[in-house]
């Protein structure tokens, strides 16, 4: 891995931002938690006492409604609330409670703060339980009794005791307190005689409805608690508070088991930041580093491969604007070395077009250079009055010469109009052998000069498409040149044979030498001969071949030419007819 790569750099920022952070989180632990928690559940009393204080004042006094107005703000906030009066003394409201029904009389059962322990009530009552309490009466409807025993089952009376059978009709108890809520409630009482120390120093943010905050320890215990006064609304005749109080001994312990905590979470965290870091940094650069060797690739003109980033964050989208970007630019490069290739080609075709003009040039001027020298050469003879028994052949030979010129002139008009595109076939149905029967019999005097023999073989009577004039120009030409180069008693061949179903194949091989490689490119074109000295008697204007190059591709035909064993067969295709039933 280099040392300045991406995922090394990405390992190292993140490991360290992480550490960074846990450093910070330890020191704000340290420094800060404890404050911070402690302001905290100080504001939610605070909060809930205010709210209390609202809810108080729709609430009747001295009731059941008040009893269960403070037991379910003890029990929802782990705290102990009192109301006090204006000479800052408790006013006695007992908030736990336990209704009966004896005789179908409803009794009350007080359960006071003072010298009540929650081992003294069985745990799991319920409504509809049967229960026996004794205690004693405090109303004289005795209604209401002041709990000194509770039990499930009867058991012997105490002295100077009553004793309440009968089913629990409602009930609220201490719930999900931290502590004993009945020696909590109870020091509420210790707190106010500390508070009566430093009332004058509270009684006017009291008087303007400004709670009163403070931190109060217990010297029995040692335990802290916060403490808060406000003032209640309503409209008494005296000015009421509430104070509640709720311990903070779990702030203290919950700070001293963090830093323990802590302490023992610290490798296991920095391993987990190593980890995490590596994970984190291979996740973020893996795309990157793919992304990274693609664009390499690219910049080297290779689009062959394409990009594997398939997520659809951020990454994926530049993968795939990179698969566009790719394919774009291949395809522009392949259009632009097509382009260049076409632009090559269309060079290399000016090239030889210049070329085959000046060869065209040459040759025209040496065809014609020559015949036109022996007519002027024989005409100043019978301008100078030669014999009279050689005039006639001097005639001969000038009409002779006037007919090879003007067969070249009508060759050249005839590939003109060929290259031209100004010739329209006239297709018929033909037999192709009959045509070059037809043909061969044409050439019976140039056979027999060179003692040549023409066979036919067609495998079936074929019949093809074509136009029979042009057609019979083409047999013309590859036969006359088939007879020109033929070796002495020799036998021409002509070959007629279906290559596949519509397409027919005409092969023309003669007896002679064979064409060197480039003479086989070469001799469609104009004016070129493979016989390089233009001998005069081998005859020919040189068109013959181009002529018939044009002929056979408006016909749409396969044709070229090639060595064989014997000499040089020429071929060419044709499309079959379609048979008539």
């Amino acid at each position: 891995m280099k040392r300045n790569s991406v995922v090394v750099k990405l390992f190292v920022v993140t490991a360290a931002m992480i550490f960074v952070v846990f450093t910070l989180v330890m020191l704000a632990e340290g420094l800060f938690f404890e404050r911070f928690y402690r302001a905290s559940k100080i504001d939610r009393l605070e909060s809930s006492v205010a709210q209390f204080g609202r809810e108080y004042a729709a609430t009747p006094a001295g009731g059941i409604d008040e009893s269960r107005l403070l037991g379910h703000f003890m029990n929802h906030h782990d705290a102990s609330i009192s109301i006090v009066n204006h000479r800052f003394e408790r006013v006695s409201v007992d908030p736990y409670f336990i209704q009966l029904v004896q005789d179908s009389r409803v009794i009350t059962i007080r359960l006071s703060s003072d010298g009540t322990m929650m081992k003294d009530i069985p745990s799991g009552l319920r409504t509809g339980d049967s229960l026996v309490v004794d205690g004693f009466f405090m109303d004289e409807k005795d209604t209401i009794m002041q709990l000194v025993k509770v039990q499930q089952s009867e058991s012997e009376l105490g002295e100077g005791l009553m004793r309440v059978k009968g089913k629990i009709t409602d009930l609220l108890l201490p719930e999900q307190r931290s502590f004993n809520p009945f020696y909590q409630d109870n020091l509420i009482q210790s707190s106010l005689s500390d508070w009566m120390q430093v009332v004058d120093q509270n009684e006017q943010r009291l008087d303007n409805g400004l709670p009163v905050k403070m931190e109060w320890t217990d010297n029995w215990s040692g335990i802290q608690y916060a403490v808060v006064m406000l003032s209640l609304p309503g409209g008494e005749a005296e000015d009421r508070y509430a104070i509640a109080m709720t311990s903070l001994q779990p702030v203290g312990e919950a700070v001293s088991i963090l830093k323990r905590y802590f302490i023992y979470l610290t490798p296991v965290i920095l391993v987990l930041v190593i980890l995490l870091s590596l994970a984190f940094s291979r996740l973020i650069s893996f795309p990157l580093v793919k992304l990274s060797r693609l664009a390499t690739r690219m910049a080297q003109l290779d689009f062959t491969i394409q990009p594997t980033v398939h997520s659809k964050d951020e990454f994926g989208d530049l993968s795939r604007s990179m698969n566009t970007l790719s394919e774009n630019l291949n395809t522009a490069l392949q259009q632009l070395t097509e382009s260049n290739r076409e632009l090559q080609e269309e060079m290399d075709k000016k090239q030889r077009l210049e070329q085959l003009r000046k060869e065209l040039i040459g040759n025209i001027s040496h065809e014609l250079k020559t015949p036109l020298g022996i007519v002027k050469g024989f005409a100043e003879g019978l301008q100078d009055d030669v014999a009279a028994d050689k005039r006639e052949r001097y005639l001969q030979l000038i009409v002779n010469e006037t007919d090879r010129m003007n067969a070249l002139i009508m060759d050249m008009l005839e590939l003109s109009k060929y290259e031209a595109k100004a010739v329209r076939l006239q297709f018929t149905e033909l037999s192709l052998a009959k045509l070059v029967q037809n043909v061969a019999d044409s050439f019976s005097y140039q056979l027999e000069s060179k003692q040549l023999r023409v066979t036919i073989q067609e495998a079936g009577e074929l019949m093809v498409k074509a136009d029979a004039r042009r057609m019979e120009q083409v047999v013309q030409n590859l036969l006359s040149n088939a007879i020109r180069y033929g070796s002495d008693h020799s036998i021409i061949q002509i070959d007629i044979q279906r290559l596949s179903p519509g397409k027919i194949a005409t092969y023309m091989e003669n007896e002679g030498p064979p064409l060197a490689e480039d003479d086989l490119k070469r001799i469609w074109e104009q004016f070129y001969r493979a016989e390089r000295s233009r001998d005069r008697r081998s005859g020919g204007t040189g068109l013959g071949l181009a002529i018939v190059e044009n002929i056979l591709e408006l016909h749409g035909s396969e044709f070229g030419a090639r060595n064989t064993n014997r000499g040089v067969s020429f071929y060419f295709t044709l499309e079959e007819a379609e048979t008539r039933k």
